[in-house]
């Protein structure tokens, strides 16, 4: 009896440190961006690690990576996909003819805040699941306020003043940038800050958080915010789908639910970081410009083809021209009900 005893105890003893060392085996990921780690865009992704790990009890931990160190923005999206990160944050915009009609998004659309295009950007995800993001699992999209030209000497107050103006600008602002009449520079935004200095940019064509995210306020002496222009910027979360597929459900649950949480956080931090941009560069001396209502529209008409390109080079890639037509409605049809949902919320907003 008191062998038996001691058995039982034994194997007792056994099944319990088996399980606590196997419960204390966490699922380790890895997530990369290429903000700064002090920028608000990096903050977020840090409150996601925090979150899942929370979440799950702690049975998922994730290795943050920003500031670039494990992937560059361009590369960010092949490297979720070979696993060299197991989820990755950056932006379509650096690999342009990647996600075709996610582009749409990057179109002169008068998109008026980050708020609005965030939503835009996931509800457009949720309904039409476009193919070119077959290759990871999605969790949420992330978009910018609009465009506006950042000028290191030369006041922008006209298209005339466009001219001659090398402007850093990638993707579909790019087209913007020479439908207006200036040069795109295809410089990665780490970079931007550098090119400025130095004087191989004239300025860029991007948000107004970089004045501040990327300290560009120090240096850029007037920014001209094109008023009913609205292109912007769309950026993706997403993971590795092999990864995803090989998780429980209730942990899928737990990666599902911070996501949806934090979507709705982060479409208020773009509104943020906008109007933190633009009191940045105020506060260096700098001058913020809004064009005259005649002048918008002069801008309006110079922005048009870029828009009818956008579709013709669709079309010829295989879609369906009545489709195309009907997703970039569809964005414009949210971003109407957006621009009320922000102004109901009281949601502040860097451009009225």
């Amino acid at each position: 009896m008191k062998r038996l005893l001691v058995s039982v105890l034994f194997a007792s003893v056994v099944v319990f440190l088996f399980s606590t060392v196997y419960a204390a085996e966490a699922i380790k990921l890895k997530f990369a961006n290429y903000f700064p780690p002090t920028h608000k865009n990096s903050l977020i992704g840090a409150q996601f690690c925090d979150e899942i790990k929370k979440r799950t009890s702690g049975k998922v931990e994730i290795t943050y990576y920003p500031g670039g160190t494990l992937s560059s923005a361009p590369k960010m999206f092949n490297g979720v996909v070979q696993g060299i990160t197991d989820i990755g944050m950056s932006t379509i915009a650096y690999n342009k003819g990647r996600f075709p009609l996610t582009e749409a998004h990057d179109l002169p659309l008068d998109l008026p805040s980050g708020y609005v295009s965030t939503h835009v950007a996931n509800d457009a995800f949720k309904k039409y699941r476009p193919k070119e993001w077959d290759a990871v699992h999605v969790l949420y999209f992330f978009a910018t306020g609009p465009n506006i030209v950042h000028s290191l000497k030369k006041q922008v107050r006209t298209l005339e003043d466009m001219r001659g103006l090398k402007l850093r600008a990638v993707g579909r602002t790019a087209d913007v940038v020479t439908a207006l009449g200036a040069t795109p520079m295809p410089i990665e935004m780490v970079d931007l800050y550098e090119s400025l200095r130095r004087g191989v940019l004239d300025g860029a064509m991007t948000t107004a958080e970089v004045l501040k995210g990327f300290k560009t306020g120090e240096l850029v002496k007037s920014a001209t915010s094109p008023s009913r222009i609205g292109s912007t910027f769309v950026f993706y979360l997403v993971m590795n789908k092999e990864k995803w597929n090989s998780l429980p459900d209730q942990l899928k649950k737990a990666f599902d639910d911070v996501s949806e949480e934090l979507k709705e956080r982060h479409a208020v931090i773009m509104n943020e970081i906008d109007i933190e941009g633009i009191d940045c560069l105020k506060q260096n001396g700098g001058q913020m410009i809004t064009l005259s209502d005649a002048e918008s529209k002069r801008w309006e008409k110079a922005v048009e083809p870029v828009i009818a390109g956008f579709k013709t080079d669709l079309v010829s890639k295989g879609f369906n021209q009545a489709e195309v037509d009907e997703y970039i409605g569809y964005l414009k049809e949210r971003a109407t009900f957006w621009k009320r949902m922000e102004k109901e919320k009281n949601i502040p907003t860097a451009f009225q």
